[in-house]
């Protein structure tokens, strides 16, 4: 317990204001129990809690922990970024079951989306999380940009909007809240926000014909919260994030889009905002200019932070520079959405179970191949050419098709090969077996291409796998493009390889 366990502002820990500032924090925190210090923040008035894979083992885990939130709030929001895919939380150490975003815009169809979302649904559901920040609503329209890529539908503009309709539909039928993100779209960036603050340079008809257009379909799907952007776009805002900026979350959002829903920031740790305007000040500005949930607790969990983001909230309600009626107005869209999860709770276990195989299925067709060779009847060697990961997706889970062909064809050799390593190398490693080369978004690591391309001039029959965006040439003498990188869509890979 920190030495301001304790501390309270000088009007007390029960007063309204204090207890509407509790109630618009989403914290994370450490451990697969729920500490002493946020039972007490709960019962002190906080009203959602953020959960992040440092804190789930295992489905019966998560649930005791969810079920001891509620001991001390019945509709307590706890939140997951579990968009499937590649950045999961359910299931961070072995590898998502479901194919992400691109997979499923990939095979375009809707009803797919639908059923694989409320599966993805039932699963939080049951495991009593209600409040899932997905699904990526972003235009993927820059092939460069490092952050969202496979978490997008893909990047064509009408595509993404029918999906993530679809997906808000499916997910909100399991009793789980959606949170359509990045507002007003992370697709067009060449940086990624947890390390800097991206900036669109677009005018107002592409935004408007581009950006917001699955926005528009997730709100007229019902999407019952919407995620900001740490994003500068100079054409609605020239001096302000998205987060921050009372044009865009107000202007544009609540009253253009006509959005009625909870607004929730992105983590207000990421260095776009905690960087450059501190997260104590960036919380207070993200309020005022109309979000309603401040998330924090990727990286800083403890209760230090409740503490100080409260405070500084309290504080300037008191001096004046956040109306208390704009903070009153955020605490009580947080808690009616609190009371939508409690009435949307399923009341027995939905249909459906954790072998319904929805996620392979949709995986499977995600697969497209380009080539000739005959299915691969020996074990190979597989090279996995491995970038540096990003953080939304994190680095402690594992990705590729190694282990699914091992399963396929026992004796499968493998090694993983990060930037500096050359096709010398793996051609020693590999001997006289086919390689199978993976890599992960090639067209944005010249290293990767060197290397395939190397790898194919030495060794036709070598077999390529894309498990990322495919924008590279297809090449070798079998060219797998997975859409995703989950463990779903290593199987598909796999199956197609092994013809099975």
């Amino acid at each position: 317990m920190t030495v301001l366990a304790h501390r309270t502002p000088a009007s007390g820990s029960n007063d309204q204001v204090t207890r509407d500032a509790l109630a618009v924090l989403q914290p994370g925190f450490e451990g697969t129990t729920a500490p002493v210090w946020l039972l007490r923040q709960v019962r002190e008035g906080l009203t959602a809690v953020g959960l992040f894979g440092r804190n789930i083992t295992s489905a019966e885990q998560l649930a005791a922990l969810t079920a001891q939130l509620r001991t001390e709030r019945d509709d307590v929001l706890v939140a997951i970024d579990e968009e499937g895919g590649d950045v999961t939380r359910l299931e961070v150490r072995g590898g998502s079951s479901f194919p992400g975003n691109l997979a499923l815009g990939a095979v375009d169809d809707t009803d797919l989306t639908r059923e694989v979302a409320r599966e993805l649904g039932r699963r939080l559901a049951e495991c009593g999380v209600n409040l899932n920040w997905a699904p990526s609503a972003d235009v993927n329209s820059n092939p460069a940009n490092p952050v969202i890529g496979v978490r997008s539908f893909g990047a064509d503009t009408h595509l993404t909007a029918r999906h993530t309709a679809a997906y808000v539909e499916g997910l909100q039928a399991a009793g789980v809240a959606a949170c359509t993100k990045h507002f007003p779209g992370h697709g067009d960036t060449n940086v990624d926000s947890h390390h800097a603050l991206p900036r669109i340079d677009v005018d107002l008809d592409t935004l408007q014909a581009r950006e917001l257009v699955p926005f528009k379909a997730a709100i007229a799907a019902g999407t019952k919260a919407v995620m900001s952007a740490h994003i500068l776009v100079p054409s609605l805002d020239p001096t302000r994030p998205a987060t921050l900026s009372p044009q865009i979350l107000t202007g544009l959002l609540r009253k253009e889009l006509g959005y009625e829903g909870l607004i929730v920031t992105d983590g207000m740790e990421m260095n776009a905002i905690a960087g450059t305007y501190g997260i104590e000040r960036g919380s207070v500005l993200a309020i005022a200019a109309g979000a309603d949930a401040i998330c924090v607790g990727g990286g800083l969990a403890d209760e230090e932070t409740v503490l100080r983001l409260r405070d500084a909230l309290v504080a300037a309600v008191r001096e004046g520079t956040l109306p208390q009626e704009r903070l009153a107005d955020a605490a009580a869209r947080v808690r009616g959405l609190a009371e939508w999860t409690r009435r949307a709770r399923p009341d027995a276990r939905l249909e459906g179970s954790r072998a319904s195989g929805i996620g392979l299925t949709a995986a499977r067709r995600a697969v497209a191949v380009t080539g000739t060779a005959r299915p691969l009847a020996v074990p190979p060697y597989v090279a996995t050419l491995a970038p540096v990961a990003n953080i939304a997706v994190g680095d402690e889970t594992p990705w590729g098709v190694a282990a699914e062909l091992a399963s396929l064809l026992p004796g499968t050799e493998s090694g993983v090969y990060p930037a500096g390593a050359s096709a010398a190398d793996i051609l020693a490693a590999a001997g006289s077996r086919t390689v199978v080369a993976v890599v992960r978004d090639e067209h944005r690591y010249p290293w990767m291409t060197e290397v395939v391309d190397a790898l194919v001039a030495a060794r036709p029959d070598t077999v390529v796998v894309e498990m990322g965006v495919p924008q590279a040439a297809p090449r070798g003498a079998l060219y797998v493009a997975t859409h995703g990188a989950s463990r779903a869509c290593g199987r598909a890979a796999a199956e197609a390889i092994a013809g099975t």
